[in-house]
């Protein structure tokens, strides 16, 4: 019974011990059971798992820049370069979606542009021009509706023809 008690009472600072402790960018301090993201600096680091201290420190306890960034050496770069990786490819492929989407956009901009031009030149050949109303009625449009609608197109144009 005694035995139990005891592994009770100790158990609770060994899972503290596991813990991470840091200073985010806006100044809050920060727990984890993982290490802080990689935009994280040494220096913001206040306490690493019992077995990241280095010699001579204590488990859980604030180290100092100095002996933090020294124990984290040799653990970081173990597992840098695959997180580089990772963080490369991911920016990678946020920049190729970012580029293929920008690529879409010039492309709408470039076929309404060519819509509206075609359009404007239509409108101002003269013809006559007819729509469906609501109930599916044709209508001709009369002068104003007809300067509306190149008022319109010349709108467009300007902001999709660049």
């Amino acid at each position: 019974m005694l035995l139990l008690i005891a592994a009770t009472l100790t158990a609770p600072p060994l899972a503290a011990q596991t813990q991470w402790k840091w200073r985010d960018a806006s100044g809050r301090i920060q727990y984890s059971d993982r290490p802080p993201p990689l935009s994280v600096p040494d220096q913001a680091i206040l306490s690493r798992p019992g077995n990241a201290n280095p010699v001579g420190g204590t488990a859980g306890a604030a180290q100092p820049a100095s002996k933090a960034s020294a124990a984290s050496a040799p653990a970081a770069s173990a597992v840098d370069p695959a997180l580089a990786e990772k963080r490369r490819q991911a920016e990678a492929a946020e920049a190729a979606k970012r580029k293929a989407e920008e690529e879409k956009l010039a492309r709408q901009r470039q076929d309404n542009c060519q819509r509206a031009r075609e359009y404007l030149r239509t409108l101002e050949s003269g013809i006559r021009i007819a729509r469906a109303n609501a109930q599916g009625d044709r209508e001709f449009l009369d002068d104003a509706q007809r300067q509306s609608e190149v008022t319109r197109a010349r709108e467009v144009i300007g902001s999709d023809c660049r």
